[in-house]
């Protein structure tokens, strides 16, 4: 498992993506850099919840829409890479939903990522997988990771060459929805994904 900075890996001044990939997929260093012998052909997609989805437009589905990226993090990393590599024929699919958990994530997998059939999958997933259990969800950590551990599984092999990158699911101290609560079981969450990562040798991004 190949880890770095989750500022490097939206580095507005560096390679984005193209340095992110390149730990799992072309290099042993985990900095962000150039790399010259990047594909020229490459299916790159982002999976996850909100922070994921960022308010895109859903109705525009097709590869590399920008109106379909949202304005977070996707939108940053695709659009310097479109504009920085015009000799790439690379495509770039956001499919991230608002309030989704990893079964949620499962439940629409099929369409939403192996029939697009990507090279390298970005998955950030699991507030509201710990969230969700203040309210009206009687999931746990064990559900979260089992349900992650099933998908890993069904993904590899069903694309056994595609290269993962996972997110650790993060919160902000301070913000209006947490408390307590999280600082004593959304850790258990983020060493879920860690371990997830490490076992099905993905870049992990702390």
């Amino acid at each position: 498992m190949k880890t770095f900075r989750r500022r490097n890996f939206i580095k507005a001044g560096g390679m984005g993506l193209t340095g992110a990939i390149s730990i799992p997929l072309f290099g042993e260093t985990a900095h962000v850099k150039a790399i010259d012998d990047t594909p020229g052909k490459l299916t790159i997609l982002f999976q996850g919840d909100s922070i994921t989805d960022a308010g895109r437009d859903k109705a525009r589905y097709y590869a590399n829409e920008t109106a379909g990226m949202g304005s977070g993090y996707v939108f940053q990393i695709v659009s310097h890479l479109l504009g920085t590599n015009p000799d790439k024929q690379w495509k770039y699919y956001n499919r991230g939903i608002s309030g989704n958990k990893v079964y949620q994530l499962a439940e629409r997998w099929e369409e939403d990522c192996l029939q697009l059939k990507p090279d390298v999958l970005s998955i950030l997933i699991g507030v509201n997988d710990f969230w969700h259990t203040l309210n009206n969800y009687d999931g746990t950590v064990e559900v979260y990771e089992n349900d992650f551990r099933k998908l890993m599984d069904r993904t590899t092999s069903a694309l056994p060459g595609v290269k993962l990158i996972i997110g650790e699911p993060f919160a902000v101290k301070g913000g209006q929805a947490i408390d307590d609560r999280w600082c004593r079981e959304f850790p258990k969450y983020q060493e879920a994904a860690r371990r997830i990562a490490n076992e099905y040798k993905a870049g992990f991004i702390p």
